[in-house]
């Protein structure tokens, strides 16, 4: 079959490897019918998660068809349309028993991380991919929901909402400043309302990011470029106190700072963003303020409940896209990906 290959920092080709086969009972393989790109695979091209080594398939979401299912694989069945989740999830270790699957502790001899497809072991961007535990890390699509609004629900969807809305333990009625307007931060903001956020504002570089926050339920925009963001930002929330949560979504140490510098007393910071590098912490600031910084990685157990919101038109997912290409157009689709900024691409889907 054909892959997309990473071969060390900065170096990446689509070409033939062998097709995945079935290891273990719980296995799964699924015809890959759409994937997508993720920032963190940047960050692996960029060398930022050395984990990942010379050979690996990347990819951590899809959407596809089952082609064959192990032994002991009882709920799915060839045939059946999955959205593949980008946490693999033993269901019976203790972090699993804790809903905690982004740490499950059984991965074939490599323990402690739930998210192994593109990092671990190989991955969906490619025709096939094998899926551990498939029981617990695939979900059955019906007709109703296209791949495109099905394959957000594979990462930055539960992300934005587990790391973001939840983590940030968003109330009804809260102000939530969102740094970064990409395809996570987005997420953010188009599940905050679910947590009865009163005011949202998106926060970003790029004026078309932040228009196009506003479609997805920023109720304001403010570019960062200005003297005067912060200023902006503390005007918008109560007697300019502050927002009562802060989500950082870009990955950087400068736009952790910017959280830091938005919150009034009590509040949160959720980080969300892919960390490559070291973050002051100024606690001689914060410890005062008695702030909460939380951080994590999606366990992705929120998913169901997500593509339930989907099925009934509550969230659509779609919009995220801006590109789509075909699997054999890989290379061009993360070029396009890669220079967001001047291609104005959000998500890319790439399909058979």
């Amino acid at each position: 079959m054909k892959a997309l290959v990473y071969h060390g920092p900065g170096v990446k080709a689509w070409e033939d490897v062998p097709d995945p086969e079935l290891k273990l009972p719980t296995d799964a393989i699924v015809r890959v019918d759409t994937t997508t790109i993720c920032g963190t695979d940047l960050h692996i091209l960029k060398g930022d998660v050395p984990a990942v080594t010379d050979g690996r398939i990347l990819g951590h979401e899809g959407v596809g068809t089952i082609t064959q299912v192990g032994t002991s694989v009882s709920g799915l069945a060839v045939g059946d349309r999955v959205i593949i989740s980008c946490i693999s999830a033993c269901g019976s270790c203790d972090y699993c028993h804790k809903q905690l699957p982004s740490h499950c502790l059984d991965k074939e001899g490599m323990s402690g991380i739930g998210w192994i497809l593109g990092h671990l072991i190989d991955g969906t961007q490619a025709e096939f991919v094998r899926i551990p535990f498939a029981d617990n890390s695939l979900h059955k699509l019906t007709d109703d929901v296209s791949d495109e609004a099905a394959i957000m629900l594979s990462d930055i969807l539960p992300t934005g909402f587990e790391i973001g809305v939840r983590n940030g333990d968003v109330q009804p009625g809260d102000v939530v400043a969102v740094v970064g307007a990409g395809p996570v931060g987005l997420s953010v903001i188009m599940t905050a309302g679910l947590h009865g956020a009163s005011r949202i504002i998106a926060i970003d570089l790029d004026d078309n990011r932040l228009e196009m926050a506003k479609k997805f339920g920023a109720t304001d925009g403010v570019n960062s470029s200005s003297g005067n963001w912060r200023d902006t930002v503390l005007s918008m929330t109560d007697g300019g106190l502050g927002v009562d949560v802060a989500v950082e979504a870009v990955g950087t140490a400068k736009t952790f700072d910017m959280c830091t510098l938005l919150i009034r007393p009590g509040a949160s910071v959720a980080n969300v963003g892919v960390h490559g590098g070291p973050v002051e912490l100024k606690l001689q600031d914060l410890w005062i303020k008695d702030v909460n910084i939380t951080t994590g990685l999606v366990s992705a157990t929120t998913t169901s409940m997500l593509l339930k919101l989907v099925k009934q038109g509550k969230l659509k997912p779609e919009e995220f896209v801006t590109h789509r290409f075909k699997l054999d157009q890989m290379i061009e689709a993360y070029d396009i990906f890669g220079r967001a900024a001047e291609t104005k691409a959000m998500k890319v889907t790439i399909s058979r």
